[in-house]
């Protein structure tokens, strides 16, 4: 079990509210990622955990009562943490979402790596049978009120509805093959890989080539979640900004499948809800964080698919 030798502050808006978060991430000697509200009096500890996973139908992962004490866009946090091998943390929060900062996990790593403890092996999950998530199972079997609201708020999964995220058995680390198909040009077909093998040189290769890699969305999609409530936290420099035509971005690429590659920290930190280091290869094929819990459900819905080694 690793945790922080000290806490850590960390302040920036939320990308939805738009408002200013303050973010104290503090060493614990309980396994495991917990939040806790600040604004909310009495409020419990929420487990960052895939079975506490209330809504990903923001293009993000939230955890807790979505009605209640709830913390939503924890994956970049969650995949810093990961590659930081913490698995020990209290994370107290004044709002509802984490500091986007710059969109991926490169700050919350920079800011966080010198404050890492004595680190032990994490908590291995071993993969032993493959397992598959279809995004026509996410609405299968939803009601119809959540049906119209994933049309409304995320209406990609219908377009897309062949994806599917799936893991298989992989001794060697947690694998990730990620592939998107957009009908935008500037993104059209991307495939990106990263093999997280608990080796330094794996880490050090994810926080050169993946950790920058920001979010994305049209811009035509920011004014219509601004007019909503919704994505006022983001600016040039922490959200990829496709024009409306889609064959260009407002804003300058660090590399031209960015977009993949921020696909690839998104997995990584839904991974991290399992409460350990996965070992299994993960295929993402048109894949979303609905996916990705959907996946982890069902993994751990049979003991027979997977075995845990907690040292």
């Amino acid at each position: 079990m690793t945790t922080l030798v000290k806490k850590v502050k960390i302040s920036g808006v939320g990308i939805h509210s738009g408002k200013t978060v303050n973010m104290t991430l503090l060493p614990s000697n309980k396994s495991g990622i917990f939040f806790k509200r600040t604004d909310i009096q009495g409020s419990d500890l929420i487990p960052a955990t895939f079975d506490n996973v209330g809504e990903t139908l923001l293009r993000n992962t939230t955890v807790g009562d979505k009605n209640g004490a709830h913390v939503q866009t924890i994956e970049h946090l969650m995949a810093a943490l990961f590659i930081l091998g913490v698995d020990s943390a209290v994370i107290e929060i004044d709002g509802s979402e984490t500091p986007i900062l710059d969109g991926s996990a490169y700050e919350f790593i920079n800011i966080l790596e010198k404050f890492v403890g004595k680190k032990t092996n994490m908590k291995k999950i071993i993969v032993k049978k493959t397992v598959v998530a279809h995004r026509n199972e996410l609405v299968k079997f939803m009601p119809w009120w959540k049906k119209v609201k994933t049309i409304i708020l995320n209406h990609t999964i219908w377009r897309r509805g062949n994806g599917y995220v799936k893991i298989s058995p992989n001794e060697k680390g947690l694998m990730v093959d990620a592939t998107l198909v957009y009908k935008d040009a500037i993104i059209g077909t991307q495939s990106f890989s990263c093999n997280l093998d608990n080796t330094k040189k794996s880490v050090d290769l994810f926080v050169k080539s993946i950790s920058k890699s920001r979010t994305f969305g049209k811009y035509s999609e920011w004014e219509w979640l601004k007019a909503h409530g919704m994505g006022r936290g983001a600016n040039e420099n922490n959200v990829i900004a496709l024009n409306d035509t889609g064959d260009g971005t407002l804003n300058k690429l660090y590399y031209k499948d960015e977009f993949v590659r921020h696909k690839i920290i998104d997995a990584i930190g839904d991974m991290f809800t399992s409460g350990g280091f996965i070992y299994g290869h993960l295929e993402s094929y048109k894949g979303s964080h609905a996916l990705n819990n959907l996946v982890l459900r069902k993994l751990f819905s049979d003991k027979s698919n997977y075995e845990i080694i907690e040292k």
